[in-house]
């Protein structure tokens, strides 16, 4: 029999709950043995829930009983849940999660913690909720140099996107839509400002290229400031917006990480995935692209790719599977300072002036669009200081890059 303990009895945590034990026969098949739930830690009373004989307050009921295997960290956030993760990896028992946060700060820390005691340290939930992408991207594109990982990696801006594209609503309407149907936290803050896509490209960045990218090594712009004018007009050339996270290996071997809105071509795979779902297109040198798609969040998409963990370790009890990086550093990412691309300008000025001033561009036309607004898409690829160059004395402008 394998023993599991729960870490929090929130949305993942519950549904945690719900899929071990509402799935015990099949996941018994799967494993060849029983894998039981032994302990939920729930500092809550809930003493009419379904799953309150498994409530204790205390982690270090948990941390002492050598009959638990696998512990699932669900509690979100970096303080206690970096504490109890560290103090179950050195009780020796395996720990499953689905916190990016705590990955994308701690993870290189955690895996070589996991390493040094022969467990494992499992979090396929932390990227894309339910799609499988880094299992797929650490064993099945193993035999590839990657070269490039971008995608819609955060549920809440795509569906607020979707609903400014398909309804017409501003972002201040579609924030509060997305709040009042569960998408969107109270405090929105880490969604709409990209720092949720941010800590999942960092986790990605460091199975694909082997060292760890840190948080703050990532420039990170958010939707906060994507106006229906910029809808419009991206519409106008063929084309909508996303917000995308990107890392791109570059030819000295740094990292190029960032998170910031792309204008993305119609005919693109990522232009349909709507509403809250994910899309992630991995680049390798023998394979070419590969996308994932599916719901990116969600109690029971991230319950499934947790459990899916726990089946994996519970199926090779003994064995440690080895998924770590290197240390990171300052010489691993590089920014976006040399990062060209074409890009979609919208300022105060004719369109034949801006267009001349970016070195020669396509205009782009609106319905309603207010006298003396014009906005273009550049001919050149430029990077971000060219392009600043080119606006230099040009009052207020937006620019948004342009996917390749």
């Amino acid at each position: 029999m394998v023993n599991v303990a729960i870490l929090g009895f929130g949305t993942v945590g519950s549904g945690v709950a719900e899929v071990l034990t509402g799935h015990e026969g099949s996941i018994a098949r799967k494993v060849e043995q029983s894998v039981a739930l032994k302990y939920i830690l729930n500092r809550h009373d809930q003493p009419d829930s379904p799953f309150a004989p498994y409530f204790v307050k205390d982690f270090g009921v948990i941390e002492a009983d050598p009959q638990v295997d696998i512990v699932v960290e669900a509690m979100g956030g970096v303080t206690a849940a970096l504490d109890m993760t560290r103090r179950a990896l050195q009780a020796g028992k395996h720990v499953v999660t689905s916190n990016k946060e705590l990955v994308a700060a701690h993870g290189y820390e955690l895996t070589q913690l996991a390493r040094e005691q022969g467990v494992c340290y499992l979090f396929e939930g932390s990227v894309g909720g339910g799609i499988p992408i880094i299992r797929p991207l650490s064993q099945c594109l193993a035999a590839n140099e990657i070269l490039e990982i971008y995608g819609i990696l955060n549920g809440t801006t795509n569906y607020i996107l979707t609903r400014m594209i398909r309804a017409g609503l501003s972002f201040a309407q579609a924030l509060e839509e997305a709040q009042a149907q569960g998408y969107a936290e109270r405090d929105p803050s880490a969604d709409i400002e990209g720092h949720d896509a941010c800590r999942k490209i960092c986790i990605l960045s460091a199975i694909a290229f082997g060292r760890h990218i840190y948080p703050h090594q990532v420039p990170t712009q958010g939707i906060d400031k994507v106006c229906l004018e910029d809808v419009d007009y991206a519409a106008a050339a063929g084309k909508c917006i996303k917000l995308l996270g990107r890392a791109i290996r570059q030819e000295d071997g740094r990292i190029c990480a960032y998170v910031a809105p792309h204008l993305v071509d119609q005919s693109h795979p990522l232009a349909g995935v709507e509403d809250v779902f994910n899309g992630i297109s991995v680049r390798g040198d023998a394979i070419g692209d590969v996308m994932f798609y599916g719901r990116g969040a969600g109690k029971l998409p991230t319950a499934s790719a947790v459990v899916a963990d726990v089946i994996d370790i519970a199926c090779h009890m003994g064995y440690r599977k080895a998924l770590c990086w290197a240390q990171g550093g300052p010489e691993v990412a590089c920014g976006t300072q040399g990062l060209a691309t074409r890009w979609y300008v919208r300022g105060s000025a004719e369109a034949d002036a801006l267009c001349n001033a970016l070195g020669g561009g396509t205009a782009l036309r609106r319905e309603g669009a207010a006298p003396g607004q014009a906005a273009c898409i550049t001919t050149r690829a430029l990077t971000q200081e060219e392009l600043e160059g080119c606006l230099d004395g040009a009052g207020a402008w937006t620019a948004i890059r342009v996917l390749n």
